[in-house]
């Protein structure tokens, strides 16, 4: 069921030269309150602000000849990302997306030149309009986490950390569907272990592991607009099991604490669900040894606020 290496050297090569291979930055571990070199890999530097754009390039240029459009759900990153692949490859883009979303977010959706439909509720709402939508038009659905091509596409991350960080004895992911934490296991599987963080409100892996299979939830929290899935992906869940990653809670005040910490110190404004990971390190939720480097992804910048 999961992809294969091949795949994933694939979607590398497949999206060489039109996503951006994204910086990494130093931080001393002593800013932190940890015995740790911190190395923060800013994929909220990618096209469209976000490392959705990995996933969402690679499935529209693995699309079958000749489809005039894509459909989605999104809490908005997503949505952006599919928009923009979608106007790279010539098509057209719907994108439904539920009202707790920030209209920052909408309106980017739109600005790349998608139609964005917004659906009063969370995710599991706008996915189901979206489903709607495509059975009743010609185009093709683009899941926004659970699609072999999207994990494919994330991977490519997982890869440029393998490349930058040579030698990492950690990487942290935000996890809320899972396609982030999936493609980036995946990519360095074998190498250094890859940590899901979830917010307590937000933790539908910690709920899958307990029950033995991805089972549906009720989401909030301050990271829900980007972490707010309530069924994770079958993806993520078959990589947490077979390579034994089990996820780590965050609550809502540590994942602010991170993001205040992460613009008042190094000037990135991540959005709440990508200062998740660095919570879980802050707070101790991840416990590293003295000399370790620890690779922290910032996946996403697209919330406005200063913290």
């Amino acid at each position: 069921m999961l992809p294969s290496r091949a795949e994933l050297e694939s979607a590398a090569a497949r999206l060489a030269g039109q996503v951006r291979r994204t910086p990494v930055l130093d931080v001393h571990g002593d800013e932190l309150g940890v015995p740790a070199r911190v190395v923060l890999k800013l994929e909220l530097t990618q096209h469209t602000g976000s490392f959705k754009a990995r996933g969402a390039l690679n499935s529209v240029l693995s699309l079958p000849e000749g489809t005039t459009g894509v459909a989605a759900a999104s809490g908005g990153n997503h949505g952006a990302a599919l928009a923009w692949a979608a106007g790279h490859a010539g098509i057209a883009a719907d994108v439904f997306v539920p009202s707790t979303s920030p209209q920052e977010k909408v309106d980017r959706i739109r600005g790349y030149g998608a139609t964005a439909h917004v659906v009063e509720g969370y995710y599991p709402q706008a996915a189901e309009a979206a489903r709607a939508f495509v059975d009743s038009h010609p185009v093709e659905m683009v899941h926004a986490y659970d699609q072999r091509t999207i994990t494919c596409g994330a991977a490519t991350l997982g890869l440029e950390i393998a490349q930058q960080v040579q030698a990492a004895d950690h990487v942290l992911v935000a996890c809320g569907g899972g396609g982030l934490f999936s493609g980036t296991a995946l990519a360095l599987r074998d190498q250094v272990p890859v940590v899901p963080v979830e917010p307590e409100r937000c933790a539908n892996l910690a709920a899958a592991r307990a029950a033995g299979e991805p089972v549906e939830i009720e989401v909030g929290g301050v990271a829900a607009d980007s972490l707010g899935s309530s069924t994770v992906g079958r993806y993520a869940f078959a990589v947490s099991t077979e390579l034994d990653l089990p996820p780590v809670l965050v609550d809502d005040d540590a994942i602010v604490a991170a993001r205040r910490w992460l613009w008042q110190r190094c000037r990135v404004l991540a959005e709440p669900g990508a200062a998740t990971p660095l919570a879980a390190l802050m707070t101790g939720a991840v416990a590293v040894r003295p000399g370790e480097v620890v690779v922290v992804v910032v996946s996403g910048g697209n919330n406005p606020s200063i913290p």
